[in-house]
């Protein structure tokens, strides 16, 4: 029986692909670098924010790591914010399903995702955040998801992944949970979905 739902943010919740270009170029702007190549759009968008400035600061002599993240930590991402789309049907999706279901989120942003929430007015939803900043390792790695089934001493079998990336498909199969894939068709999943209207016709949801 389904008792729990874990949603990954980037993606699923928020089309953010917009909002992460903006950020991550603000940062190579800011050293005076040129902006982010394609491939690096797609890295980021999938990536924690110290795998991605690794990446994309990698490539240029100057400044150092250091540096980059000592300036990332002095800004906020409130300007960043307003290129986050939020899932149209999504709170249609949570009003139906949150007092029913334990809900969390295993997400590769850190210190973004708690004001993300609030400023859309969904952190009362979600009982447990898991991030990059507080799991053991970063996703795919399954400590965040492994960390969320403990909280709520849950057995994978009882739990659904919504994710849309490749890196959310290794962290669900790590953890035996099955992945509802969101709008991405070319995923391993058990469901494969384009709307959270369509998850609530899914066999585990019955009627919900």
């Amino acid at each position: 029986m389904l008792k729990l739902i874990v949603f990954d943010c980037d993606g699923v919740m928020f089309d953010s692909k917009q909002a992460n270009i903006a950020y991550y170029n603000h940062l190579l702007d800011h050293f005076g670098l040129p902006k982010m190549d394609s491939g690096e759009e797609d890295y980021v968008h999938m990536s924690s924010v110290i795998e991605a400035i690794t990446r994309i600061f990698s490539r240029h002599r100057s400044p150092n790591l250091d540096q980059v993240h000592e300036y990332r930590l002095q800004i906020t991402y409130e300007p960043f914010l307003q290129h986050m789309k939020m899932e149209p049907d999504l709170v249609y999706f949570l009003e139906r399903v949150w007092k029913k279901y334990r809900l969390a989120i295993s997400t590769n942003r850190t210190n973004t995702m708690l004001p993300l929430l609030e400023s859309h007015n969904l952190d009362h939803y979600f009982e447990k955040v898991v991030t990059a900043a507080t799991a053991k390792r970063p996703k795919p790695a399954p400590d965040g998801l492994l960390e969320i089934l403990d909280h709520f001493n849950c057995a994978p079998e009882e739990a659904l992944f919504i994710g849309d990336s490749i890196v959310d498909q290794q962290h669900a199969s790590a953890c035996g949970v099955d992945l509802i894939a969101f709008k991405n068709s070319d995923l391993e999943a058990r469901y494969h979905v384009d709307s959270f209207k369509e998850i609530l016709q899914l066999p585990p949801f019955g009627r919900s």
